[in-house]
């Protein structure tokens, strides 16, 4: 089942008549998930057809930027009636802030908010996925960088050779596709790899939030599917990178090459790009042959992989 990354707000620090701060949404199997809400999110939800039916938000920082839109979005879905909860997941130290945008302007919350805060090198567990939180380099503030993991998934089951070889149809199945070898009633022993392939890989997005070029982000995004990197300017403003804890569309492609993900996206764009991002997508490519800027409302999708474990 495809895989789907949405883009909602693409611009650095401020936002402008072509792209709003930062938030993306993730959908897998009918499950969205939210990281970041810059001010406006929820009308870029409404917007570029993102459900509201949401119960995860991250935060990979308390920065303004990436924070403000979560009143406006709390408020809307309390209008709109919402009972389910909703659970927020910050850096270390981000719960006060993250409570203080909860809590302005007082209005009452129809739903229950849980706020969670997740160290670097850290996992949250999700059925056959997880979330790892792991360490970026940005000032100011404590921040985390987020991969979605898939676990692999079971080999191709065969039931022509099943069938052939008299293995009736129900829970042996079941148990033999699930690695479990099997004994029929005639005494014969069936090995799993007699008809289920190899295990094929899951897919891994990483997203790295406001981040200097760093080994974190390298291994965390070692043979990524989609490396998800800030790139706030160009090689003309490097100084500048360094000086705020930003990264260039070079420095990212670098990194993207050194990880040996598959495909790098740009965002986190600062305004100076935001109407041409041109610059940005040619310096990246000088050194990452896949690599592109996303805009508000670009949409990533990422099909299931039949590429064999190891």
């Amino acid at each position: 089942m495809p895989l789907l990354v949405r883009f909602l707000g693409t611009a650095a620090s401020r936002p402008t008549v072509e792209r709003g701060v930062s938030s993306l949404a993730i959908v897998r199997e009918g499950e969205t998930l939210l990281v970041d809400c810059g001010e406006g999110t929820q009308r870029q939800m409404m917007r570029y057809g993102v459900s509201f039916s949401f119960e995860d938000l991250f935060f990979t920082h308390t920065h303004s930027d990436h924070i403000l839109g979560l009143t406006g979005l709390i408020r809307t879905l309390a209008l709109q009636g919402r009972t389910e909860p909703l659970r927020l997941w910050g850096p270390p130290r981000a719960t006060r802030t993250l409570q203080q945008c909860i809590s302005l302007g007082g209005e009452r919350t129809t739903f229950p908010i849980t706020v969670s805060e997740i160290e670097p090198g850290s996992s949250i567990k999700r059925g056959d996925y997880r979330i790892d939180a792991f360490p970026v380099d940005h000032q100011g503030a404590s921040c985390i960088g987020l991969a979605l993991v898939e676990e692999d998934r079971l080999g191709r089951f065969d039931p022509a050779i099943a069938r052939a070889l008299g293995i009736p149809e129900g829970p042996l199945w079941g148990r033999i596709h699930k690695g479990e070898s099997i004994t029929l009633d005639d005494g014969r022993v069936i090995a799993p790899d007699a008809l289920v392939g190899q295990p094929r890989r899951g897919r891994k997005i990483v997203i790295t939030g406001d981040t200097r070029p760093c080994e974190g982000t390298i291994a965390a995004a070692h043979d990524a599917d989609l490396l998800i990197h800030e790139a706030t300017f160009a090689d003309d403003e490097a100084v500048r990178a360094l000086e705020t804890g930003h990264s260039t569309a070079r420095e990212a492609a670098e990194i993207a090459r050194r990880a040996e993900a598959r495909r790098l996206v740009l965002t986190h764009i600062s305004a100076r790009y935001s109407r041409e991002a041109h610059e940005l997508e040619r310096e990246a490519r000088s050194v990452f042959a896949n690599a592109s800027v996303a805009k508000d409302g670009t949409e990533i999708v990422l099909d299931l992989t039949e590429e064999i474990v190891g």
